[in-house]
């Protein structure tokens, strides 16, 4: 097994640092408190989700013999080490706004933790490459659809935008490496199953914490507007589910989401010479 990303696709991590606004407005995006926490509480998840990830991985890099793949891992291993950093930061400004994020990523952590005790290395890594698979299509669609983004104080949806380059870069090295470990389908396809139930929870766990403490809980219309904006006629997250799905077919592998023209055009938002970012 071999890696089976396009060829020439350089997975390199950006040493970016964000200068997050302090305070982070509480609804930055668009002024919407749903919208905002979604993504909120989805950041919180990313540091103690992303090392699993970068474990999981490099329990199983010596395994490898394709220079390709290997150098890959590296890359995969950086930008998400990167990813980890930033949202950490990200955690720490939710944080100063008074909402319990130590109490989100305990749970996180709290899981993690059994998973790493009574699963497999390959049943963790099954897990990073379903979850991997989930991160990407949401990337995918938050880089081709301006809605996802629309309205959002700039340097988070830079943020944002950076992370889903970045994870479109890398979807296939956990299931390239899974592949050529143990390569189950049947594992594989239990491993989505159960993550997409946690990622969900964890999710919706965060936004609910998040709305409660601005008073917004029980406010119908905040639910029925953010419900709407995901899963509604036009809802920005309608079209992932026929790309989900795939994931369960026989012979599946990420990049026949061939998004390889969208990835270079966003490239060109990070990756400019410096003479021209001064400029």
């Amino acid at each position: 097994m071999i890696s089976t990303t396009p060829h020439g696709l350089q997975i390199r991590p950006r040493h970016m640092d964000f200068d997050f606004p302090n305070p982070l407005p509480r609804h930055w995006h668009s002024g919407d408190a749903f919208k905002s926490h979604l993504f909120d509480a989805m950041s919180v998840l990313f540091p103690d989700g992303e090392r699993f990830f970068i474990d999981s991985v490099r329990h199983f890099r010596d395994q490898i013999d394709d220079p390709v793949l290997k150098e890959q891992i590296r890359g995969f291993i950086g930008q998400e080490g990167h990813h980890s950093r930033e949202h950490l930061e990200y955690s720490n400004r939710l944080r100063d706004l008074g909402y319990d994020i130590t109490r989100i990523e305990k749970r996180a952590q709290t899981r993690i933790r059994y998973t790493q005790k009574k699963f497999s290395p390959q049943r963790q890594l099954a897990a990073t490459a379903a979850l991997e698979h989930i991160t990407a299509i949401m990337a995918d669609g938050l880089l081709k659809d301006p809605r996802h983004m629309a309205g959002a104080h700039p340097t988070m949806a830079r943020l944002w935008r950076w992370h889903a380059l970045e994870e479109t870069e890398h979807k296939a090295v956990a299931f390239d490496v899974y592949n050529q470990v143990c390569g189950s389908r049947a594992l594989l396809r239990r491993a989505m199953l159960m993550g997409t139930f946690f990622f969900i929870l964890d999710t919706t766990r965060g936004l609910t914490h998040m709305l409660k403490q601005d008073g917004l809980l029980w406010n119908w219309r905040v639910w029925r507007d953010g419900l709407q904006w995901m899963w509604g006629k036009q809802g920005v997250f309608r079209p992932l589910l026929s790309t989900y799905r795939d994931f369960f077919k026989a012979g599946f592998h990420p990049w026949q989401h061939n998004n390889l023209e969208l990835l270079y055009q966003v490239r060109d938002e990070f990756d400019l010479p410096a003479h021209t970012q001064a400029a």
